[in-house]
């Protein structure tokens, strides 16, 4: 995998969760922020989660060791949690333009949250970060279902499509 390739899938990775956040934007609190039964409850909980873990994971990337995860209660609302995730795109997008080509093919090495060490390649780890966040993204669509809302296409090809 190149650096251009994975340009275009955080790229793609961006897009998708903007379109989820855009999407959320006319929620009221009470629906944001219920339990519907999802891996982490709420879509407020859900995305704290996303944005949680691509955090998490370029903070490995960087070397930084005792991150943890974000905690929902942390982020009230829409708008402080949208605030903290259109911050953190530009720190990705930053480190992402960084990058020199032979640095995805490095291994990196990490402790997981449960303290148990891995290692691997700088690219395969990129490429989880965005299978993890669309999986996630896929329950939020989900749960706008549940609430009878219009969920925004967010596929891969639907980015594609909307660069011609």
């Amino acid at each position: 995998m190149n650096k251009q390739q994975i340009m275009e899938l955080y790229g793609y990775n961006d897009w998708a969760n903007h379109k989820l956040f855009e999407a959320m934007s006319s929620l009221e609190h009470e629906e944001f922020s219920r339990n519907l039964g999802s891996s982490f409850g709420s879509m407020r909980d859900t995305l704290v989660h996303i944005v949680g873990a691509e955090e998490l994971w370029l903070s490995r990337w960087r070397g930084e060791q005792g991150r943890t995860l974000l905690k929902a209660e942390d982020f009230p609302d829409y708008s402080t949690l949208a605030e903290h995730w259109y911050n953190f795109q530009s720190q990705m997008r930053g480190f992402l333009e960084s990058l020199a080509e032979e640095e995805l093919q490095e291994i990196i090495s990490y402790k997981n949250i449960h303290g148990n060490p891995y290692s691997l390649e700088l690219w395969k780890q990129m490429l989880h970060v965005i299978n993890h966040s669309s999986f996630h993204r896929g329950q939020i669509v989900t749960m706008l279902r549940q609430l009878k809302k219009q969920p925004p296409s967010c596929d891969l090809v639907y980015y594609y499509l909307g660069k011609r």
